[in-house]
């Protein structure tokens, strides 16, 4: 099993996709610190100045997606399942985790970005300024949101196996299904995967759910997609 996790591992770091996103996601990081923390006027407000510090979940969420789905894209998927001499379900699974353990680096270094740009533009806002321990939350939960998606990226790719389709419906829901959704129902909403994240992030500032509240959703939604998706992969053959 330790095999078979290295050998995933491998696969999900020596892509150049994984490099395509990391750029994408340190460049929005450092674009947003500073259009929220310069261009969107006045930060007086905690809340305001966390959003500075947001990571984008949905950019790793679409890396998993792509990424399991080029697995069936390119007819790899059945013949991993051969040489490691286990069936489908449990590959997938270890795939899973290592594009999971992948995202916690991508994680990371994303935050760093939004940390070290942020934090010096924040300095010059008004009002109280972030303490360590909040920012400490910040980094926390945006890490956990964009590990989390980038789980749930791969079981839905896994499901879909269309990296192109996955990506336009998925961009679809988020873009223009959700906030019209929201706009409407911001409750229910907020209890979506992509709901939960913007929360995670500080994206959201009025809602009902606090943030360990909406890491136990998106934690839900993705243990829920995980399963289906190795579930539904049990059943294939290996054709």
């Amino acid at each position: 099993m330790i095999g078979l996790l290295r050998g995933e591992l491998l696969k999900s770091v020596t892509t150049r996709a994984v490099w395509g996103f990391a750029a994408g996601g340190m460049a929005f990081a450092a674009l947003n610190a500073v259009l929220i923390a310069v261009a969107s006027g006045t930060l007086d407000e905690i809340p305001e100045k966390k959003e500075a510090l947001s990571g984008l979940p949905v950019l790793l969420l679409l890396w998993g997606l792509v990424g399991a789905a080029g697995e069936y894209r390119h007819r790899t998927a059945a013949p991993t399942a051969l040489v490691a001499r286990r069936d489908r379900g449990t590959v997938l699974a270890v795939r899973i985790a290592a594009y999971a353990l992948t995202g916690l680096g991508l994680a990371l270094l994303i935050n760093a970005v939004a940390v070290g740009v942020g934090l010096p533009l924040l300095a010059h806002q008004p009002g109280p300024d972030l303490t360590s321990g909040q920012v400490a939350e910040v980094v926390a939960s945006n890490v956990l949101a964009l590990v989390l998606a980038t789980a749930m990226g791969a079981a839905l790719g896994a499901l879909i196996r269309g990296p192109v389709v996955g990506a336009v419906v998925l961009l679809i829901v988020d873009l223009v299904v959700l906030p019209l959704v929201s706009g409407a129902w911001e409750r229910e909403a907020n209890l979506t995967p992509f709901g939960a994240a913007g929360v995670m992030t500080g994206g959201t500032h009025d809602t009902t759910l606090t943030v360990p509240q909406a890491g136990a959703v998106f934690a839900v939604w993705t243990v829920l997609v995980v399963l289906v998706a190795v579930g539904c992969e049990r059943r294939r053959d290996l054709a």
